[in-house]
């Protein structure tokens, strides 16, 4: 058995605890962090009465100083609109093709607009408007329905193919996989690709003309660059919404395409619809 170490007479009691023949005093913690610790304590419970603390079923208790982050951000956008409301009222109310002789109002719903792009549009054309694979390129001229910022107005708030607002954007190719042969759609793909200079086999593009002509025409146009006002997109500028290989191409004839775009003007302010395509249309591919 270890031998006990013998207590010093300055020593203080220990707390009972040893290991390995090293015991442990038992010192009192110093005054100053007891109070510390005290008043932590009590700063705790003053807050927990105080602030939202305690989760309930469907929130928090308010705390009897009624405190608000939600309340504190809503004050902020309400101040902020008030702020604007005279600029927007007029931004609502003018001419769309005068907004861009204006400086102050041009710049105010460039700027507005930018802000909305990155909250609502971001998502599916890129944060620059590149756009995406099946998400059209805000920068360029290939634009389906028109480029103005009348045309761009119009998509924006109705949207395109969707089934809630009555005036929204609507075509639809039918999927010519129930309608022609598969070497009938492997002619007139390689035709496609022939419209734009693009390698294909040259053998199935003269026989895809006939095809083409005869099922794809009324649409896209003889020539194949297509038709703006139903949405039919050129197809003689090497510009493609899913890819121009020839496997996406006969994909694309074979199945059709369907984008959707959501209306906007439900979700957005009139202002606020109008900065947006005031945005875009200065962003260089607007007409």
């Amino acid at each position: 058995m270890a031998k006990q170490p013998m207590k010093q007479k300055q020593d203080p009691d220990t707390t009972g605890h040893e290991w390995d023949g090293i015991q442990e005093f038992n010192n009192p913690l110093p005054r100053w962090w007891l109070w510390t610790f005290y008043l932590c304590i009590i700063w705790g419970i003053w807050y927990v009465i105080a602030y939202p603390a305690w989760p309930l079923i469907n929130g928090a208790t308010a705390g009897y100083k009624g405190f608000s982050t939600r309340a504190n951000v809503a004050a902020d956008i309400a101040e902020a609109e008030a702020a604007n409301a005279a600029i927007n009222q007029k931004l609502a109310s003018v001419e769309l093709a005068t907004i861009a002789e204006d400086p102050e109002l041009s710049g105010y719903a460039t700027s507005a607009g930018a802000a909305v792009f990155k909250t609502w549009c971001a998502q599916c054309h890129g944060s620059g408007a590149a756009g995406a694979k099946g998400y059209p390129n805000l920068l360029d001229n290939d634009w389906l329905w028109g480029g103005t910022i009348e045309d761009i107005h119009t998509t924006v708030s109705h949207g395109i193919r969707n089934e809630v607002d009555d005036d929204a954007r609507y075509s639809e190719m039918p999927a010519f996989g129930e309608i022609l042969e598969p070497a009938e759609i492997g002619q007139v793909a390689n035709y496609v690709m022939s419209l734009s200079g693009t390698p294909q086999d040259a053998a199935l593009a003269a026989e895809g003309e006939a095809v083409f002509l005869d099922n794809c025409a009324a649409c896209h146009m003889e020539d194949g660059t297509g038709d703006r006002a139903q949405g039919a997109p050129n197809l003689a500028d090497a510009i493609w919404l899913y890819g121009g290989d020839i496997d996406t191409i006969t994909e694309t004839v074979t199945n059709s395409r369907y984008g959707v775009m959501p209306p906007w003007s439900g979700r957005l302010t009139e202002a606020q619809v109008r900065a947006v395509a005031t945005y875009v249309h200065q962003l260089g591919g607007g007409e």
